[in-house]
């Protein structure tokens, strides 16, 4: 089953455009969008009623503070809808504050070691997504113990006990410039575990190129406010491969 999963970075409690890894430039969602004229992240959710999301909360990734209207749109997204959420762990303590959270969190590879990787997935096995970001041809990462090479990182992920992998091309990110069919077979004959894309999807014709490479799923965000991948793709959830 190919995952169709809906992507919202959310920042001071709006949903915003992400591209090419740039979060200052980004801007309201609503602004370019064909499909909402909202950019409120739970007003967004309810009228797309997409089936699975994907959460960055950029002030928390940019090291800013929390506001309470992101925490709040978080759960109760979460409550309703099947969510993973990138919140920027750092270390093991971080995610005490989040024990109660509906969904699963990500350990994303921009503030996460290897070390707590490993800790957090023998804690919560099977609950774990981690998310390979890349930028700028590297793996981003502001710990030593993590390789620069994405295919020497999914090695080191298959030892531990994860639900997910993302690669997450952030150079691709609201772009919709395709895909790496090259390097993405690569990763699905290393991983062992279940690998999602995100960054660069441009249409249902790369939906259907990454379900035929063996991917288990795609981030998308930029496709659906432009009307390349309709509504009722993300409401279902799934790509059947026809």
């Amino acid at each position: 089953m190919f995952r169709i999963v809906f992507v919202l970075d959310i920042y001071n409690g709006t949903v915003v455009h992400a591209r090419g890894g740039v979060r200052r430039n980004y801007m309201p969602v609503h602004i370019s969008s064909k499909v909402c004229k909202t950019s409120g992240v739970v007003d967004v959710v309810r009228t797309l009623k997409p089936q699975e999301i994907y959460i960055a909360d950029l002030n928390v990734l940019q090291g800013e503070e929390q506001p309470e209207a992101n925490r709040e749109a978080i759960d109760e997204i979460a409550s309703i809808v099947p969510t993973m959420l990138d919140i920027g762990i750092r270390k093991f303590e971080d995610i005490h504050k989040w024990e109660d959270f509906a969904g699963n969190l990500i350990l994303g590879t921009e503030t996460c070691s290897m070390d707590t990787i490993a800790r957090i997935s023998e804690a919560y096995p099977k609950k774990t997504i981690v998310s390979i970001d890349r930028k700028g041809g590297k793996v981003l990462s502001s710990s030593g113990d993590v390789p620069e090479d994405p295919l020497k990182v999914l090695e080191l992920l298959n030892t531990f006990d994860l639900k997910d992998v993302i690669y997450l091309d952030m150079d691709g990110v609201g772009t919709s410039r395709g895909v790496d069919k090259y390097l993405l077979r690569k990763m699905v004959c290393l991983s062992d575990n279940d690998l999602l894309l995100g960054g660069g999807v441009k249409d249902m014709d790369d939906i259907k190129t990454l379900n035929d490479i063996g991917l288990s799923g795609a981030l998308v965000a930029t496709a659906v406010h432009n009307g390349n991948i309709s509504l009722k793709t993300i409401q279902e959830g799934i790509f059947n491969g026809r």
